[in-house]
Order: structure tokens, then sequence, then C-alpha cells
């Protein structure tokens, strides 16, 4: 008998990926999402027939002991995602995020499950971990406002000598930079200290940008290449904080999907805390020309806005060396080679931009400098 998997926020961008793969890998699947407008519009979402859904909100404890009623083991997805938004609505993402992971965990005290897969972020690092020109590593650096409001992007030693990102492995300490991150983390060791104590198996992937098709791109707070996206769809330059020339790591969400099935499969993830990511180095004007390229519109340049937002770190992109070793992941889908595939699908779908109002929120609140 197949074992069967709950995935809360399964119907969300990220989920409905994991869903897929859990069943070409034969496994039974049921999903627990609210289905929160903000992500999912008014449309109807497409689901594949084999899945389970329960509609419910992760604070629901009757929706919950109905979802984790005779499963193997859970995928806990279901947040509130954004750093922009989370600075302003702090209460919706500390309720939507621990509040739902407490009544999870609470729920599962009698009703266990094997393993708990979480979805945490590298948010949680805030900045990335860096070196000196003399080759020491820097494990906290951190920008000062000051400096940032004159546009001097890069974080700099204490005594002002310049440094150099480098890949972020999981030894480096969380530096807390937002509210997202907050409660990302929260989550995280929540779901580790619940499984330390009652016995059950857990694991925590620090998720790096995730893009590919199946991104809300009406949603200003979802993944960078999606807003990249909806504003190209609608003829506009797509907007970058800073200078651009910020790096992140992109990671597939199909890579992403198989890195949470490895993790609820291998004996070797167990207790640990893991990066996905694609352990590759884009700044972000660059994805932003990537992907104009792609859509036909090379002609529409990036608008560089010279100002930053509250709780954005400057550089973090990911060493997976670990996830090599303990999961046998190994990425399949770099960026530069799958825009193609996301622009049909942009192509394909309806896009409103909601940048500017975004930018709106942030700004009447003070948070962008």
């Amino acid at each position: 008998m197949a074992a069967r998997y709950l995935i809360t926020g399964g119907l969300g961008f990220i989920g409905r990926a994991l869903c897929d793969d859990l069943l070409a890998a034969g496994y039974d699947v049921r999903v627990l999402d609210a289905l929160i407008p903000q992500v999912h519009g008014d449309t109807r979402v497409a689901v594949d027939p084999r899945v389970e859904v329960i509609e419910g909100d992760v604070r629901d404890h009757e929706k919950v002991r109905q979802a984790i009623a005779g499963v193997d083991g859970v995928f806990h997805l279901a947040a509130e995602v954004g750093v922009g938004q989370s600075m302003y609505e702090i209460e919706r993402y500390v309720s939507g995020n621990d509040v739902g992971t407490a009544v999870l965990l609470q729920e599962l005290i009698d009703s266990p499950v094997r393993r708990i897969v979480v979805a945490s972020s590298m948010s949680v690092y805030g900045e990335g971990l860096y070196i000196t020109s003399d080759g020491e590593r820097v494990a906290d650096a951190r920008r000062v406002a000051s400096r940032i409001r004159e546009g001097a992007w890069e974080p700099v030693t204490q005594d002002g000598r310049s440094l150099e990102p480098v890949p972020t492995d999981e030894s480096k300490p969380v530096d807390l930079a937002s509210i997202y991150a907050l409660t990302k983390y929260a989550q995280e060791r929540a779901v580790q200290i619940f499984g330390t104590a009652y016995g059950v198996e857990t694991v925590a992937l620090r998720l790096f940008n995730v893009f590919g098709a199946g991104q809300a791109l009406s949603n200003p707070y979802t993944g960078v290449l999606a807003n990249f996206a909806s504003r190209l769809m609608n003829g506009q330059a797509p907007t970058i904080f800073e200078d651009g020339q910020q790096r992140r790591d992109f990671v597939h969400v199909r890579d992403v999907a198989r890195a949470f099935r490895l993790a609820m499969e291998r004996p070797e993830a167990v207790g640990e805390v893991i990066n996905i990511g694609s352990g590759r180095i884009y700044p972000i004007s660059k994805v932003a020309s990537l992907l104009a390229a792609a859509m036909g519109t090379p002609e529409i340049a990036p608008e560089i806005l010279g100002k930053a937002r509250s709780g954005d770190i400057r550089n973090c992109f990911a060493d997976i060396g670990k996830a090599r070793r303990l999961l046998g992941f190994e990425p399949q889908h770099a960026l530069e080679d799958s825009l193609e595939e996301f622009v049909a699908w942009v192509r394909a779908e309806k896009a409103e931009d909601r940048g500017a109002e975004m930018r709106r929120h942030l700004e009447a609140r003070g948070l962008v400098a």
C-alpha cells in the first residue's frame, strides 16, 4: 500500500509541483489549502483528480484534524510569503505562519506521523556569507542604513574593508532582517522542537528563489521573475531596487519539488536543515535582461530605482553541498535554460501588474529609502 502524504498549502506554486512529483513516484496525496485570493485570484485551481483536496485554513483545528487523519507524513508549505508585505502586515504573517504551524503541531500530538518536512527560507540568513580580501570568513555582515541612503549598497567590515560574497552554507548563523524571516525561522524551529519532544522525524529545507510556470503573476509579493514577467507583459519596465547588482540564487520549482520528496524519503536527512538552490549566481538586473530577451522585448530595459526596501539584503546564494551529500540532490533546470518554457506559460496567463501598488504601500510606510 502506497504511503499517503499531506501537503499544507498544496495548491500553491510549489505545492502543485510537489503533488505532481509525489504522484509520479507512486504516493497518495492529500492537500490542505485556504485558497487565499492574493495568491489564487478568483479562478479555480486545476489539480490532478487523484489529489484529495481539503479546502481550509491551517489555523482551523477541525480542518487540520481531518487533513492529518491517516497520513504517513506532512509537507508543511502553508505560509504567507513576501519580505516587503511582512513589514507592514505583521499580524497577518505571524498568525498565518507561526500560529498555523502551532495548530498543525498541536493536532499532530494525538495523530502522529513518521516525518514532517517544513519549508523554510534563505531569508533566515539575512545577508549571505562573505570573505575579506585576506580570506577571512564573515558570517555576520550587515548593512548600515546611513550608507544605504548614500547609495553604498555593499556591506563592509566594521573598519570599512570591502567584502566579497561567497556561497552560503547551513553553518552560517541566522540573522533575521524581516518579519517574514522571523516567522520562517519560527516555523523551522517549532517543527524541530516538536519532533525532538514527540519522536517525529523532521527536516527543514531552506529554499532560495524559486521560479517556474505556475507562480502567481498578479501577486506583487511573489517571486521576482513573476513580477518582472507581469511588468513586461503589460509593456512596462521591470522595476529593480538598489542598483540591480544584488546577487541571488534561482532554483526551478520542479527541482524544489524533487528535493522535498527526497527529504521525506532519505534517512540521512532526518534532523537536518538543508539549503535548496541551484548553486548558481545571478545579478538581479541580468535576470531582468534575460527575461526581456526571452519574451521578445529586449528594448524594455529595467528601471533601476536606486532605493532600498526595508528588510532586503544585498547578496545571498546557496552552497548546496549538503543537499547533494544527504539527498542526492542535483539541480536539473538552470534559469537560463528554462526561460522559454516559463515565457510560454506567461503568455497563456492573464497578468495584472500590481508592482506600482506594492511600491505605494511600502513608500507610504517609510519602508523604502
